[in-house]
């Protein structure tokens, strides 16, 4: 394969090679997946760099013992905190010139459905689309742009890189080694993102519930404003 191809395959594909790299380059190993994770999550022309699957795969590493689950945890955390941050200023300091001048490597449409998440979830689209593939990379950067505050940023970007790190992560330690997983492997992955998507739209469900007047005071300050 040609040098450069093979570059491409090993970014896109890193978490084929995974195994593999461990072997060769052993505590190194950990710097390379802070660097995927970081890049996916910190660059929003690097949306196709592999996510929920390096996760996941690593987690059943770490269940083998190749890694440390400690370690793991802990640097893929940092990673994809920092990556949101990273992006987010990216946007607020330089988004609307991207936007503007359209580049190729940024896709409309991605833009425009990570648009429909803020419009639909507001703040909390930072959490939810840590576990939508693209959307968690152009998430932060349109936060920027917008101008979300960096507090209320900073607060989301936290919550939601523990919940997609932690969840992908032990899903892999436990559950990487079962022969019937390893063979379905790309399902699994799918299966995981929607249970996940679940689960947030149940929290979001019940956070919109909790702070919707009821009817009996959408009552009282209507004869109030009367």
């Amino acid at each position: 394969m040609d040098p450069f191809f093979f570059i491409i395959d090993l970014i896109i594909h890193f978490d084929k090679y995974l195994p593999g790299i461990i072997e060769t380059y052993g505590f190194w190993t950990y710097l390379f997946l802070f660097a995927i994770i970081f890049c996916e999550t910190g660059l929003v022309v690097l949306p196709y760099l592999p996510g929920d699957s390096l996760l996941f795969v690593a987690g059943a590493l770490a269940g083998t013992g190749y890694l440390n689950p400690e370690i793991l945890v802990v640097t893929l955390i940092a990673a994809a905190v920092l990556g949101d941050t990273v992006n987010y200023w990216i946007g607020h300091s330089v988004g609307m010139k991207v936007l503007e001048k359209k580049y190729s490597l940024v896709r409309r449409d991605h833009l425009e459905k990570t648009e429909e998440f803020f419009t639909r979830y507001g703040g909390l689209t930072i959490v939810i689309a840590r576990f939508v593939p693209f959307i968690r990379t152009f998430a932060p950067f349109l936060a920027g742009v917008g101008k979300m505050g960096y507090r209320w940023f900073i607060a989301y970007n936290v919550i939601g890189g523990v919940l997609w790190i932690v969840s992908f992560v032990l899903a892999g330690y436990f559950f990487g080694s079962i022969p019937i997983v390893q063979q379905n492997f790309n399902l699994i992955i799918y299966a995981i993102i929607a249970l996940s998507l679940f689960a947030v739209a149940s929290i979001v469900v019940g956070v919109f519930r909790s702070v919707r007047p009821s009817p009996v005071e959408d009552v009282e300050s209507g004869e109030k404003k009367e």
